[in-house]
């Protein structure tokens, strides 16, 4: 499938989800907060990632920890698509030094390092 046809799709809170959506994204999982937030995040993107016509998965940052896993085998895995980013929530992020982490992931996905 040609790049410029693939979607983008979120899983996030009410809050990111709905902020997205305005952006015109609408391709979304909105996660509640209760208690079963792990298998809700598993089987969304479980879902996201069967679609051959998704092509950016932006996550919630404080939800990848449910899905270390799945997003571990995406970075390894041959394909290009779908690419994950994880987005931090308005508290801020869990990074340090975010700068690092895009150009490592960056680097992960195309092979080379490139100047941020």
């Amino acid at each position: 499938m040609p790049i410029e046809h693939l979607d983008v799709a979120i899983i996030g809170d009410e809050e990111l989800v709905n902020a997205l959506r305005l952006a015109g994204i609408s391709r979304h999982y909105m996660i509640e907060d209760d208690h079963n937030i792990r298998e809700n995040v598993r089987e969304a993107l479980t879902e996201l990632l069967a679609e051959p016509d998704v092509g950016l998965v932006m996550i919630l940052e404080g939800y990848a920890q449910y899905v270390e896993d799945l997003m571990a085998g995406i970075r390894k895995g041959k394909g290009v698509t779908p690419v994950i980013v994880e987005v931090p929530s308005k508290l801020g992020t869990k990074y340090p030094d975010t700068r690092e982490y895009y150009r490592q992931r960056i680097r992960e996905a195309i092979g080379f390092e490139v100047e941020l």
